[in-house]
């Protein structure tokens, strides 16, 4: 029997959502692997960018943390501890654990350096010798997803700040000589509407993986997303009760997926493709070739498979590459159909 959790604030369920594949997908695939390097979700208002997110946070099993640690620290992968953690596990202390919910945490576009990265209290410090650190959003975040929407009207140092965490997965503040380092691995998603302005190229490369979504056009599609939503509203429990049988299901896929992808290889053969299909493109750096390689070995363990297979890059690979390539204004091939075309003519 499946027990309904009755939570402050229901939330939508993943696999309730209709349509925008694209962006499911691509959260699917950073969740089973984080280090992919998290995702720009751009499209029209009111394409459910936020409810997805929420929603696929929502689905994913509790995680193990130290209880009462701020940084969520993990028991025992040493990378995921917070320096406090690692001490007490060094002098053989016992530590509680808990169980909780995975993190999904908002930044606001109005957020501050010490709001996102955290503060030293110095006086504290200086005064009583004391390093008494109030965490940020990136503390919080640790093991989780951080979640940016109009990311491309956030000022460029805090982007540049979350994008070398996300990267790094550690978050170090500096003040007056005091230090403190804690773990920040989170799933980065950031989202926005291109009408409002585009991120610049180098930062939008940052991000491993790109999707577009756009507004629902098929009017019975249409009415079937409302009649949900509107289901939903008047009655959330019953909405999470109906898919909760998909929801465990996809749930196990994602668990079994993560357990099997340190197993997945990827044939010679088809990394030189990739690199290719790159050169052919003139992407700049290798980091479309990582985050491709990654990508479809993420692809691969969610269809509970060890290898990597032709049709596992072709599904991932538009994702991975199509924010990656020199924009020319004068170009009136969209960058997702010329990825598709040469990657059509490569891996035929």
């Amino acid at each position: 029997m499946n027990k309904i959790i009755k939570q402050a604030r229901p939330v939508f369920p993943f696999t309730a959502i209709i349509g925008q594949e694209e962006m499911k997908l691509a959260l699917i695939l950073n969740v089973i692997d984080p280090q992919i390097g998290g995702v720009m979700i751009m499209g029209d208002r009111g394409t459910g960018k936020s409810t997805t997110i929420r929603a696929i946070a929502d689905l994913l099993p509790e995680i193990e943390v130290i209880a009462d640690d701020i940084f969520n620290s993990h028991p025992s992968d040493y990378d995921l501890m917070s320096d406090l953690v690692k001490e007490k596990v060094e002098n053989q202390n016992d530590l509680d654990t808990e169980f909780i919910k995975v993190p999904m945490v908002d930044l606001p576009l109005g957020a501050t350096e010490d709001r996102l990265c955290g503060t030293i209290d110095i006086e504290k410090a200086l005064n009583e010798g004391v390093k008494n650190f109030e965490p940020g959003l990136l503390a919080k975040a640790n093991r989780g997803i951080l979640y940016v929407d109009e990311v491309n009207l956030l000022d460029d140092h805090l982007v540049d700040i979350l994008l070398d965490s996300a990267a790094s997965g550690w978050n170090t503040v500096e003040r007056e000589g005091i230090s403190i380092r804690h773990p920040a691995r989170f799933v980065l998603v950031g989202s926005g509407n291109p009408e409002e302005g585009e991120l610049r190229p180098q930062l939008l490369d940052r991000f491993g993986m790109h999707a577009e979504i756009r507004t629902v056009k098929d009017p019975s599609l249409r009415v079937q997303i409302v009649e949900q939503r509107t289901n939903f509203d008047y009655d959330p429990y019953s909405c999470i009760k109906q898919f909760q049988d998909k929801q465990n299901a996809l749930k196990e896929s994602i668990v079994a997926a993560q357990k099997i992808l340190s197993n997945v290889v990827i044939d010679y053969d088809l990394k030189v493709k990739i690199s290719k299909i790159c050169g052919i493109l003139n992407v700049d750096g290798l980091r479309g070739d990582i985050v491709t390689n990654r990508a479809a070995k993420a692809y691969a363990a969610y269809q509970n498979r060890d290898e990597v297979l032709v049709e596992d890059i072709k599904k991932v690979i538009t994702l991975c590459l199509r924010h990656r390539l020199r924009k020319d204004p004068l170009e009136l091939v969209d960058s997702g159909m010329k990825v598709e075309k040469i990657v059509g003519e490569i891996l035929n």
